[in-house]
């Protein structure tokens, strides 16, 4: 089958045969060939191989190394230590902070597309923009995620009364517009050129372009529609009351529903105790600790985001193991998906990865994890969506910790019923549980890395981000040992543990949240 696929390829060059070889070949392949003739060529295509395909380890002696490795008890003690206290303190309060005005200029809506953690951005900036303009905001409309095709509500994800709630005294929100403005509709401005559509908001555009720009159409017809509106606002040269009320939003209104927390309060719960499968806990029985609980102690937990999705190797252009069809199934998604606009790149998958420019696969990233001192006894929740490669990419991971646990193998199908095959829902309850981990490391940077980074940092807690550029040479050096390779992980994310870093220029106040939101004490 293989020869056939070779033969078939417009790039192959064959020597001449004999016309019987010829002949014999021919006989041998028509069934194949006659059956693909009726067969759809999604389904011929190798971009499926990767959900069943075994594929080898690419760092085999690294694996075999880390296999063997000694147990926790001869390593550092600090690993598992919480965070040092950094003399930051979460600071949003204002001092004689002006009241809401009585009269708002306008209805102002945003369309916000992303998946989950960048809408989670685009719902802290449509509040900051409508306190600038001192507009009316319109619970935002999240547009359909192209990948994840999930049509899941602000109201199905956040807490829409508590987000209200919190922000009374800040910025006038409603659920809905009133009847006399129900034309105002996603499909309205779909159809045609709207005037009350502002559709080139530039990005990170200041408060001023918004003064200018978007303040006019709210006095002419009492509403405003901007789409899109992702990184629509600025990080820098605002008032101070503008940054403390985007973190504001972002650490404190925007909770989830209550099934999500309910959900997560479970999966953190069996993480922190776990049970015999007879005595697992069930969400409605879930009301704090038990008595059996009181007698246990909390054992610590790691959450591993595993950002390697099919989208995300897709974009990366890098290669990951799966020979020239992984390559080919790839390059196709890449087309089909986003065109002509993500192309392959023009760097060697070498010069790409010395650069930290490939996102871990589920191999590295557990070896990374093995060689900071997590050993077989670990408890590491793994918060992924769907890794591209199925159990055949995550196996090798599995097998360096075998106490890995997910959503899946913790919650029974009854418990996920409400959050099944709605990816902003299933991140939600892998954002709730990171948040709530002793360590948090995600494997790739990310919209989901960032969120987090900043919410562990407002709440100084233990965050580790991975060398990239670091960890991608050391993976190309095929003749490192463990030894060596384990002191270069530990050397290269000393200070990458959540220590905390001052906000630069054009830095999102979302994953630096000082110093506009925090304070020295």
């Amino acid at each position: 089958m293989g020869k056939m696929m070779r033969f078939q390829h417009p790039n192959y060059y064959y020597q001449p045969l004999r016309r019987e070889a010829i002949a014999g070949l021919f006989m041998f392949l028509f069934p194949v060939f006659l059956l693909s003739l009726f067969t759809p060529f999604s389904h011929a295509s190798p971009s499926t191989f990767s959900e069943s395909k075994v594929l080898k380890p690419r760092h085999l002696p690294l694996l075999e190394s880390a296999l063997q490795r000694e147990s926790s008890n001869n390593e550092p003690s600090d690993l598992w230590a919480p965070l040092a206290d950094q003399g930051w303190r979460p600071c949003l309060a204002l001092v004689n902070a002006p009241s809401l005005p009585q009269k708002s200029e306008g209805y102002l809506q945003v369309f916000l597309d992303g998946g989950l953690n960048q809408q989670r951005m685009g719902i802290c900036d449509a509040v900051a923009v409508a306190k600038i303009l001192n507009a009316t905001l319109v619970i935002p409309h999240l547009e359909v995620n192209p990948v994840w095709q999930d049509s899941s509500s602000f109201m199905d994800i956040f807490d829409v009364d508590h987000f209200i709630n919190v922000l009374k005294e800040d910025v006038s929100i409603v659920k809905q517009l009133p009847d006399e403005f129900s034309w105002s509709t996603r499909e309205y401005y779909a159809t045609a050129i709207r005037a009350t559509r502002i559709k080139r908001a530039p990005v990170h555009a200041s408060a001023n372009w918004y003064l200018e720009n978007v303040l006019p159409v709210l006095k002419s017809y009492w509403i405003a529609a901007i789409s899109p509106f992702s990184h629509r606002l600025s990080f820098d040269n605002l008032p101070s009351e503008i940054q403390k009320l985007r973190c504001k939003v972002n650490f404190k209104a925007l909770v989830f529903v209550p099934h999500i927390r309910a959900l997560g309060d479970a999966l953190v719960h069996r993480l922190w105790y776990p049970l015999a499968e007879s005595q697992a806990l069930t969400i409605d029985d879930l009301s704090g600790n038990t008595d059996r609980n009181d007698k246990q102690r909390p054992q610590k937990f790691v959450v591993v985001h595993l950002r390697f999705d099919k989208d995300m190797a897709a974009h990366s252009a890098c290669d990951f193991g799966g020979g020239k069809a992984e390559k080919l199934a790839l390059a196709k998604y890449r087309q089909r998906i986003w065109g002509g606009r993500v192309l392959n790149s023009q760097f060697t998958d070498e010069e790409l990865r010395s650069q930290g420019r490939c996102p871990l696969t589920p191999e590295e990233i557990g070896l990374q994890l093995a060689a900071l001192g997590f050993d077989n006894s670990t408890r590491l929740y793994l918060a992924s969506h769907k890794v591209y490669g199925g159990e055949a990419r995550i196996s090798t991971l599995r097998e360096l910790f075998p106490m890995m646990e997910s959503k899946k193998t913790l919650a029974s199908s009854e418990e996920r019923v409400r959050i099944k095959g709605k990816a902003s829902l299933l991140a939600a309850v892998d954002y709730y549980v990171s948040l709530h981990s002793d360590i948090f490391v995600s494997a790739s940077p990310g919209n989901m890395h960032n969120a987090l980074m900043g919410h562990r940092t407002f709440e100084n807690m233990k965050t580790i981000r991975p060398n990239m550029a670091l960890l991608g040479q050391l993976f190309l050096n095929k003749n490192i040992t463990w030894t060596e390779f384990r002191q270069a992980v530990v050397e290269g994310h000393q200070n990458r543990q959540g220590q905390l870093q001052l906000r630069k220029l054009k830095q999102s106040i979302y994953t630096y949240p000082a110093p506009d939101c925090m304070c020295q004490a």
